[in-house]
């Protein structure tokens, strides 16, 4: 029922879930600070360490319309989690701080990683993603189901290339350019240790070429394009990245066999493969 304790944490808060009050592995603290427009984002990015960005991008308030939807999802709930708490909160990129394969998509769904505290945990999409993940060895477990469930991924880090769930999963492109700030400064603190980005999805793809062309990489051109298995080659000062592409494990692609598991685990096996190789 409403108000009864979380059951991982023991604690009983409304939702959205504040920070510092306990939910598993909640980054922030009450004194975290809060980006409440762009430029606060810009500012507090621009020089964050990694457990610093990670608390700052999970209380984001600076997209007013995503602030609004994220927070009334949790307030609202779907009736089969009406007796969960929501985190409702913007959601940190999570994993191995020194990755050798980035999985990058687009967004929190509105009722996974919205209501869990971590990106494709708790939806369908997730549990297509984490099954295969574990497959190729890089997660511990082939269910994600909460923040607080044990999961833990292998030499991989998966982040979102916008924090907040959007309504109907399309963000804005002013929504997307306020949050790039975040992403710019994530992956430039990892790519040293990366070999492979996985690119879930054309939006992601196009991310992910944007963002390491800000970061400072040699970004091929023309742009290549999308699609399942697509790979193109991204240059930096001493090594090169691979980017691969995914189709999304949405239900509507993996309900129609656009994409089947077998084509989902050659992506995150080649990913896997790259990583291995490079020692």
């Amino acid at each position: 029922m409403p108000g009864d304790p979380h059951p991982l944490t023991g604690q009983p808060y409304a939702s959205p879930v504040p920070p510092g009050t306990g939910w598993p592995d909640d980054p922030a603290a009450p004194d975290t600070p809060v980006a409440r427009t762009p430029d606060d984002v810009r500012r507090l990015a621009a020089s964050a360490a990694l457990d610093e960005l990670t608390a700052e991008v999970s209380v984001c308030r600076a997209c007013p319309r995503l602030v609004t939807w994220r927070e009334d999802v949790a307030e609202g709930r779907r009736a089969s989690f009406a007796h969960e708490p929501y985190w409702g909160r913007p959601i940190a990129g999570w994993g191995d701080p020194d990755p050798r394969v980035l999985v990058l998509g687009l967004a929190p769904a509105a009722h996974g990683g919205n209501r869990t505290g971590r990106i494709f945990t708790g939806d369908r999409s997730g549990d297509w993603l984490f099954a295969s993940l574990h497959r190729v060895g890089l997660a511990a477990q082939q269910t994600s189901v909460h923040a607080g469930d044990g999961q833990r991924l292998l030499d991989a880090r998966m982040v979102a290339t916008v924090r907040c769930a959007p309504p109907d999963n399309k963000p804005t492109i002013e929504e997307r350019d306020t949050c790039a700030p975040w992403l710019v400064r994530e992956l430039t603190l990892v790519a040293p240790s990366v070999r492979a980005v996985v690119c879930l999805g054309s939006y992601a793809w196009d991310a992910a070429l944007r963002t390491f062309r800000l970061a400072g990489y040699a970004v091929p051109r023309p742009k290549p394009r999308f699609g399942h298995g697509a790979e193109a080659v991204i240059s930096g000062d001493d090594r090169d990245l691979v980017l691969l592409g995914s189709y999304h494990p949405s239900q509507q692609n993996t309900f129609t066999g656009k994409l089947t598991e077998p084509m989902l685990d050659a992506v995150l096996g080649r990913a896997a493969a790259l990583a291995a190789v490079a020692g």
